[in-house]
């Protein structure tokens, strides 16, 4: 036996022997690519400290993956399919093992963030080829199965970055969550060549580049405007970057409508099942990736944890995915996809309304039932719909579809950090404004105290330690008169470091619930919509045997 798969799979006899190993490897460079941007969500303070990053370096560290990761999908996932899906995944990992490298060794806000950027081209090449690659390794009647369980590992990446960066940061710097990804990456490779077969689209014409270069012109456009606009204000870029979308996006559909051979059939979008499939998937993960930026900041601020404390209370959310999971493959096949995606919507609706009970008495146990809640309709409502996706493209645009699926996971998660998080901002900075109102604070505290729950908490030990300082100097002080002042200010700005903390503490667990509360409407009117789009009747297109599809030509990688 060779120790490098070379034999394309389309010209396998009967369905690949090593699939399922093959799907290991698949899961794990999926894996890494969802956890780069979980695990940063708690490594984010420690980098703020060490390299002095503004609140918009942050914010740019964290979407400078997004940007290129969403822009690139489609046209990437279709020269995947012309030329290489593996070839394309093996490219994809050298890139983002390349890119963790340049952020291991980073020492400014800029290098940073160009890291970050190279990263999110690798992802944007492994995302594509990880479901193309799934589709045409496994037979249809085994497909569902494989990519619930490829969605399984998208919800375990999700509470497992936590933990991970956690892990690491309890004897290592920030740094140390870049460079993990190198071996990781590493033994994906040496696993693509030993156990993933090549693959290619058998007939393919030519790239249509126009299309897919408008396609990365807007939705990149589309991304920046949805990170700008929310968290920087709605200046001259925002604006600038809303007009190339929409310019962008029509030139796109008029094209690709014209275009003989388009990289995407946008008439695809009229069927009730791909277009309900897709706004399904958005709209879960706006609410999965919002809910998720702020939990992770309640339970690390607020109620106080530790980076590895936080990883290792998400984890009922991914036991929570595995088990919908399990669930959603033995319902779907009886009840209908409708039901099961219907049913996983109504769940998300149900955790981000029991998000709204939070307020500032309330402890680790009562995010426990979102949580799971949460973690179980993510398992039953994206495993359908990704299945569905992929089934309505054939074997020649496997990658374009795993594109287009992960383009709209990835849209909905942008928005949902965007929005959720700019309105989890604004109100808690009113509700801190409010608590605050009629204090000695000054005006510049304040305002620094409400640009965020970590600014807020700073603040609040800033006059802690001014409180110590005046308590040290008061147990110094040879007159008992002064000792007598200085303890009575030492007191009073404790005092004052109490009701700030407590201030901020409340402020922000309000901001949770409001915006929780707006999730939870979003997601149930977007719930209504999907199960009107989703057809009560599937019909299931026959998959061509393995046998009888016709050899690739020749070159896969």
């Amino acid at each position: 036996m060779r120790l490098v798969v070379t034999e394309p799979v389309e010209r396998t006899e009967g369905p690949y022997r090593r699939r399922w190993w093959a799907l290991l490897v698949l899961c794990l460079s999926l894996l890494i690519i969802v956890m780069a941007n979980t695990a940063l969500t708690v490594a984010a303070p420690d980098m703020t400290r060490d390299l002095g990053l503004s609140s918009a370096d942050l914010q740019w560290v964290i979407d400078g993956y997004t940007v290129p990761y969403a822009a690139l999908m489609l046209l990437l996932g279709a020269i995947g399919d012309k030329y290489s899906r593996r070839g394309a995944l093996i490219l994809g990992l050298v890139v983002f093992g390349g890119g963790a490298v340049a952020g291991y060794l980073a020492d400014s806000s800029t290098a940073v963030i160009a890291a970050r950027a190279v990263m999110g081209v690798g992802a944007a090449l492994i995302m594509p080829a990880t479901l193309s690659l799934l589709a045409a390794t496994f037979p249809r009647a085994e497909r569902a199965k494989a990519i619930t369980l490829w969605t399984a590992t998208a919800g375990l990446a999700i509470a497992a970055g936590p933990l991970v960066a956690g892990a690491l940061l309890e004897n290592h710097g920030w740094s140390s969550t870049f460079l993990i990804n190198v071996p990781v990456a590493a033994l994906a490779v040496v696993g693509t060549l030993v156990l993933v077969p090549p693959s290619r689209a058998a007939h393919h014409d030519r790239i249509d580049y126009v299309g897919g270069l408008l396609s990365v012109a807007w939705i990149g456009a589309l991304v920046y405007m949805i990170i700008e606009g929310p968290h920087f204000g709605w200046n001259g870029k925002a604006i600038g970057a809303a007009a190339v979308a929409g310019v962008g996006l029509v030139a796109f559909v008029l094209w690709e409508l014209r275009h003989p051979r388009p990289v995407l059939d946008v008439r695809r979008f009229t069927g009730r099942r791909f277009a309900g499939s897709n706004l399904a998937v958005a709209l879960f993960f706006l609410a999965v990736f919002g809910a998720f930026y702020y939990l992770t900041q309640h339970l690390q601020f607020v109620l106080g944890y530790d980076a590895l404390d936080t990883g290792l209370r998400m984890l009922p959310l991914a036991g929570a995915v595995f088990v919908g999971s399990a669930l959603t493959g033995y319902l779907t096949p009886r009840v209908g996809m409708k039901w099961t995606v219907s049913a996983g919507m109504v769940g998300g609706t149900a955790a981000l309304a029991l998000l709204t009970r939070v307020d500032a008495g309330s402890s680790y146990g009562d995010f426990v039932p979102p949580l799971v809640v949460l973690g179980l309709a993510i398992g039953l409502a994206l495993s359908p719909c990704t299945d569905a996706i992929m089934g309505s493209f054939p074997e020649s645009e496997l990658g374009v579809g795993g594109a287009v699926n992960d383009t709209s996971l990835e849209l909905g998660g942008s928005l949902g950090i965007a929005i959720l998080g700019s309105l989890l901002g604004t109100s808690y900075s009113d509700h801190l404004a409010d608590a605050t109102q009629g204090g000695k604070l000054p005006a510049s505290a304040l305002s620094t105290a409400q640009d965020s729950v970590g600014a807020g908490y700073a603040v609040a030990q800033g006059i802690g330690d001014k409180a110590r300082q005046a308590a040290e100097q008061a147990a110094q002080a040879g007159d008992p008169q002064q000792a007598a002042q200085l303890k009575a200010q030492a007191d009073q700005l404790a005092q004052g470091a109490r009701q700030m903390a407590d201030a901020v503490g409340s402020s922000f667990s309000d901001a949770v619930a409001h915006t929780s509360l707006v999730g939870a409407v979003v997601l149930g009117a977007g719930t209504v919509i999907v199960a009107l789009l989703l057809p009560r009747k599937e019909r299931v297109r026959a998959e061509e045997p393995v046998e009888a599809r016709e050899p690739e030509l020749s070159g896969a990688l």
